[in-house]
């Protein structure tokens, strides 16, 4: 899938949760919220205009009030999302957005329902994104030009060819992404990102709640297969270095005791499945 502006997933940061253990209750700050809000919605319009803005803000703040509203229906202390601005000159305006909890982790039950929430409801909202945005979006013959190509995962290639008729890996054409296809191309990309199985990344909760004897030799596994990766995509080593400098350990909890109920299971298979579709091998090459 070809398009002629850049855009630099390295620098935008995962998603991720952090863990603190503060002895006071956590104060709203609403004012720095709305602050960063607006800075990010023009930042990203400057990217890539008001439906590109609109989009890409709509799928990463559904993913973030998603661990947000988990935190909350667990009674587990959390700041509000806070969105990170950047300039729109390098990447698509953003950095991302993230939450801080403030408290251990009660168990595996919270810590699954809290690590799935975000990816789960960022994807819902990335779904039908994209879906618009393909039918917006308009399909060319390819021509001799310069620019970087976005990679394909399945639920691209579903969509490509259910909604435009192509395959969107095809020498042969071009597909010109409408603002919100790429706001969409994003927040999948974004979620897969969040959703890779290692450490403090939403994947590696999630495995964790799911395996807890396993999930250091899953993360570690995930992480080897990074470098024949970045052979084709250089961006992986960027991330391998990232998992190192995070370490493969998940979230402290205050007991590790107890198994998953069925709810907890079946939002972890969601995750999984969600991370099958939505995984880039190659997010971006040359044309």
């Amino acid at each position: 899938m070809n398009q002629k502006e850049s855009f630099d997933s390295n620098s935008i940061q995962e998603s991720h949760i952090t863990f603190d253990d503060p002895t006071n209750p956590v104060k709203k700050n609403w004012w720095l919220f709305s602050i960063l809000l607006i800075a990010t919605l023009i930042t990203t319009y400057l990217a890539g205009g008001f439906l590109f803005s609109i989009s890409l803000l709509l799928i990463l703040g559904a993913h973030e009030f998603g661990h947000y509203w988990a935190s909350r229906k667990n009674g587990v202390q959390s700041t509000l999302p806070y969105f990170i601005p950047a300039p729109p000159i390098f990447i698509a305006g953003t950095f991302g957005a993230f939450i801080q909890i403030k408290q251990r982790i009660p168990n595996r039950r919270v810590l699954m329902e809290i690590g799935a929430a975000g990816p789960i409801a960022g994807f819902v909202v990335a779904v039908p994104m994209l879906a618009l945005g393909l039918y917006l979006s308009r399909v060319t013959p390819s021509v001799a030009m310069g620019g970087v190509s976005f990679g394909s995962s399945f639920i691209l290639n579903l969509f490509s060819e259910v909604i435009l008729g192509v395959d969107p890996s095809s020498p042969f054409i071009n597909i010109h992404l409408h603002p919100i296809a790429f706001a969409g191309w994003i927040g999948m990309l974004v979620t897969a990102l969040n959703l890779m199985p290692v450490g403090q990344l939403d994947g590696g909760h999630i495995i964790y709640a799911l395996f807890p004897d396993k999930h250091s030799l899953i993360g570690k596994l995930f992480f080897v297969a990074l470098f024949p990766l970045g052979y084709f995509w250089p961006g992986w080593f960027f991330w391998a270095v990232m998992i190192v400098l995070m370490g493969f350990k998940t979230a402290p909890l205050q007991e590790d005791s107890g198994d998953l109920g069925t709810f907890q299971k079946v939002l972890g298979v969601v995750s999984i499945l969600i991370f099958m579709l939505t995984f880039i091998p190659i997010p971006f090459s040359q044309i």
